[in-house]
């Protein structure tokens, strides 16, 4: 979960002089020259976020992704087992496939080659009816001429027929000559190579680790698909670009990977699990076409409270799920159910959606030829057809395979029984927290300090560490727009606790009223009283552990509160460095040795621990010898602080550093918390021992 900076200092709004309104035209001078024509790929250069959503790291990287999913789509039609991408020198990117090769004969409507049509024009392609393509990954069919317009150099390299072809593009996209034959072929594929134009992209490095781990993905949703990756990009001898899958043929002391999976589905559901103790032996798995949609299902249940739900359609991931999550839920629920009833335990009360779902992890990927996506990122699928399908298709399957496997049966009834009884005792503890109106403020918790405003988009909500930093924060606060909320101690770890045992901590008790939210299934973001909720705890060990906590819980508990980019990480100061009577405020160690320089000698560097009146009376006495010296006074805490230090460092909104909690990689997030926040000690050994290096200890 990676939190980003916001600026240091946050701009005023100017104010509203009751200035004239802007000046609107007549409509006798808007005429049709006023009309701007982009021709060709002008439009995607002009407006690249249209057609990739970001020009930041997303963006260019989806560059990749785009190229790769041509090269995928033919594997998925049966064309091609081998995929192969490299980065070159000069941030350059070639991807290859053993498909059919792209045609190269002339488009009797745009009277160029196929290759350039698709390459120049958007919309072209394969994917939109005919023989090209029966189930794509496309949407929209801009992808290979998006990345095209937005690249300096692209070369695009075809073997079909017998014969090799080529044609480069320059300057966005266009055409620098036609198509030339420049020699005999014994084998099929396209080679696409490209380099991103910087001037649209600013930063053209990409980022190894986030290609391995989307393309490994893909190599598990297209089973028995090769798919290589190699980094050239620090490779000092000349590339010689001749050849087909020529990258496996040079040195192989680069960085490289090589993904291949008979398994599926069913081996990603083992690999999402490493991390987890599964509570039964046989992952549940099934593959089978109905009604023109082929559906895709793989499962296991494991002992954990958490649901893992990942849904794709043409290999496409849904992140808000769509038609065929809703059928895989409802037949989930129904057989459970079902088999319960048939097995002897008809008084039981049935299970709900939440019960079944508590410790899953599932994998739900549909294919099918005519595919709506209800937005144009494609995070939900619409498509009517695959809920029904997934519905019959996994329904049929997971109750034959109840009945083959009574063992698993068996654990996973009894695990959805207990979360049943969990719910039940969770309601009941829930009712108790949030009755009588404690969500309108009529109950709020004692040791909250509530702010005036009650206009949530002013209000900030700051949770603080102790009564000691509750009182300077109290005390140095803009009492109208900031409220105090002191928690006390390490709250519950979350990640292994049910809702009901939750509830019982004091703690976590206060902070679900003050955010006004409720929490499990009445849960309602229109009800958070703060738009802002500020995570400010010591700069020390201690401190980071309560943070850790603290994001669990939101990331468990209120994840949409995440996601609406409500959630702040306060940066106290590490260090205040006086001269005299004047003093700045050092954030970083890199902003210290900035302020301090190396010329200027330093009387001694005083823990904040030892109290400032201390420092303060030392720096005095010592002026009088030396006043050229000066004195480094190192903070741990919060309650170190003076209220107008607290104020002026860490809650003022014109001085303040904030960094906003943001989830870039929901599923990377989730196994970071398996592994941190959970019990298997092997894995999180591991993770410490392999990060070591990256951490900013405090001893």
């Amino acid at each position: 979960m990676p939190a980003k900076k916001t600026d240091k200092k946050v701009a005023k709004q100017a104010p509203d002089k009751g200035g004239a309104s802007p000046a609107k035209t007549a409509p006798g001078s808007y005429k049709a020259e006023d009309i701007t024509v982009l021709e060709g790929l002008e439009a995607v250069r002009r407006r690249p976020g249209m057609y990739i959503g970001t020009t930041g790291p997303e963006g260019l990287h989806h560059l990749i992704w785009e190229v790769f999913d041509n090269a995928r789509d033919e594997a998925m039609g049966g064309f091609a087992n081998d995929v192969e991408v490299a980065l070159l020198p000069g941030n350059r990117v070639r991807v290859v496939d053993n498909g059919r090769g792209i045609p190269v004969d002339t488009h009797k409507k745009t009277k160029v080659s196929a290759l350039e049509t698709i390459m120049t024009t958007l919309h072209a392609g394969g994917k939109f009816g005919g023989e090209g393509y029966k189930v794509s990954g496309g949407l929209h069919g801009v992808g290979i001429s998006v990345v095209n317009a937005l690249s300096t150099n692209t070369l695009a390299e075809v073997h079909r027929d017998g014969g090799k072809y080529i044609q480069e593009y320059k300057d966005g996209g266009k055409a620098k000559g036609k198509v030339k034959k420049v020699g005999t072929s014994k084998i099929t594929g396209t080679v696409i190579t490209f380099e991103p134009d910087e001037s649209i992209f600013g930063d053209i490095s990409f980022d190894w680790d986030k290609i391995v781990s989307h393309l490994r993905l893909q190599a598990y949703l297209v089973k028995k698909l090769r798919i290589s990756i190699f980094d050239f990009r620090d490779h000092t001898e000349k590339l010689d670009e001749e050849g087909i899958f020529y990258m496996r043929e040079l040195n192989r002391g680069v960085p490289s990977m090589t993904f291949y999976f008979e398994g599926g589905l069913e081996s990603l559901v083992t690999f999402q699990n490493r991390y987890q103790k599964p509570i039964h032996k046989n992952v549940f798995y099934i593959e089978k076409e109905v009604d023109g949609v082929n559906v895709e299902v793989a499962l296991q249940y494991v002992d954990d409270i958490s649901a893992r739900l990942s849904a794709f359609a043409n290999n496409t991931y849904n992140a808000e799920g769509g038609t065929h999550v809703t059928g895989f839920k409802t037949a989930l629920t129904r057989t459970l159910n079902a088999y319960t009833k048939k097995n002897g335990a008809k008084d039981n009360e049935a299970f709900t959606g939440d019960d079944v779902l508590e410790g899953l992890t599932a994998v739900i990927s549909v294919k099918l030829q005519e595919i709506q996506f209800e937005g144009q990122t494609k995070g939900k699928l619409g498509s009517v057809e695959a809920r029904g399908a997934t519905e019959s298709v996994f329904g049929d399957a997971f109750a034959s395979f109840l009945e083959e496997h009574p063992d698993d049966a068996r654990a996973v009834i009894n695990k959805a029984t207990l979360a049943l009884k969990a719910r039940k005792a969770a309601k009941a503890a829930k009712d108790s927290v949030l009755r009588k109106g404690a969500l309108e403020g009529l109950t709020l918790p004692g040791k909250l300090a509530d702010c005036q405003v009650r206009n949530a988009d002013e209000a900030e909500l700051f949770i603080v560490e102790g009564d000691s930093a509750g009182g300077s924060s109290k005390q140095g606060r803009d009492r109208r727009t900031q409220a105090i909320l002191p928690l006390r101690g390490k709250i519950l770890n979350v990640e292994r606790a049910r809702l009901d045992k939750i509830l019982t901590s004091n703690e976590i008790k206060a902070l679900v009223v003050a955010l006004g939210t409720a929490i499990g299934d009445t849960f309602d973001l229109e009800k958070l009283r703060y738009h802002k909720i500020i995570i400010a705890t010591d700069a020390d060990v201690d401190g980071a552990h309560i943070r850790t906590l603290l994001l669990t819980l939101f990331y468990r508990y209120f994840r949409p509160v995440v996601d609406g980019g409500y959630l702040y990480i306060a940066q106290p100061p590490l260090y205040k460095i006086k001269k005299g009577k004047d003093f700045d405020y050092a954030y970083t160690e890199a902003e210290k040795d900035k302020i301090v320089g190396k010329d200027i000698s330093i009387l001694e560097e005083v823990d904040s621990s030892s109290g400032e009146e201390e420092a303060e009376e030392e720096e005095e006495e010592s002026a009088k010898k030396k006043t050229s010296k000066i004195s480094i006074q190192r903070y741990k805490g919060l309650g170190e602080m003076n209220p107008s230090e607290l104020w002026e460092t860490t809650m003022d909104p014109e001085r303040r550093v904030l960094k906003q909690v943001t989830v870039e990689d929901a599923q990377e997030a989730d196994k970071i918390f398996d592994i941190l926040m959970g019990t298997d000690v092997a894995s999180r050994k591991s993770f410490i021992q392999s990060n070591a290096k990256a951490a900013n200890l405090d001893i």
